[in-house]
């Protein structure tokens, strides 16, 4: 078991897109916290969506005083934190959910979503250093969700002027960070030839005829 946060915080800061941020770190979140269960679910997902059977443990049903904790307080709690022993029980008889924990995933002051934990029967329950440490992950998923959802609007609003493609834009929003073509290639899982390929694309598309005039002119289109 990882004996410090900095790996989680360290993936989460990796993470590209959503579907990274609820698949790909569950190993490590659920390595660190020693649970045989753990997911991410995002309240606007689809409620039939094969995500959501996998992902919603019974912490997150509406009639359970932990996931009713963690909606109205916006705070991560375990059932032994709300309910005095054995009472858990009374909510959920699973025995692969013999002690449960969420934390909330909150973007603008709305609750969007939780991380859910579960530990089988004969496991340790939760106690308060899970708690302090649930709650920073919480933070830091939190953060990296709307900055996401952010970069996922700025994209989608630049579609609508732009004729660059979604995968273009990234490739200039790269270039107006300074990155080089390997580095860009890196970023995005692709050769250096499909980057500059790309490039030649992209400005063939805007008129342009080098990486400055091509981020000037993208600026531009933005502010119109």
């Amino acid at each position: 078991m990882p004996n410090s946060l900095y790996v989680v915080f360290q993936a989460i800061a990796n993470v590209k897109n959503e579907e990274q941020l609820r698949l790909a770190l569950m190993d490590k979140i659920g390595e660190y916290f020693g649970v045989q269960h753990c997911g991410i679910y995002l309240i606007d997902e689809q409620p039939n969506s094969e995500m959501n059977v996998q992902t919603i443990p019974a912490v997150c049903m509406e009639n359970n005083p932990v996931g009713r904790y963690v909606v109205e307080r916006h705070a991560p709690a375990h059932e032994q934190l709300i309910l005095s022993p054995g009472d858990w029980k009374h909510f959920c008889s699973r025995q692969d959910h013999e002690h449960v924990m969420t934390g909330p995933i909150v973007c603008d002051g709305q609750l969007v979503g939780t991380l859910n934990l579960a530990r089988n029967q004969g496991t340790e329950a939760f106690n308060a250093d899970d708690i302090a440490d649930l709650s920073a992950l919480c933070i830091h998923l939190s953060a990296k969700l709307a900055t996401l959802r952010a970069k996922e609007a700025k994209i989608s609003n630049s579609l609508l002027v732009s004729p660059l493609t979604a995968r273009e834009l990234e490739i200039a929003e790269l270039v107006a960070q300074g990155l080089t073509n390997a580095e860009i290639g890196r970023r995005l899982w692709i050769t250096q030839n499909s980057v500059k390929q790309a490039l030649k694309r992209m400005f063939r598309k805007l008129g342009v005829s080098a990486r400055s005039e091509m981020v000037a002119k993208l600026h531009l289109i933005s502010l119109n």
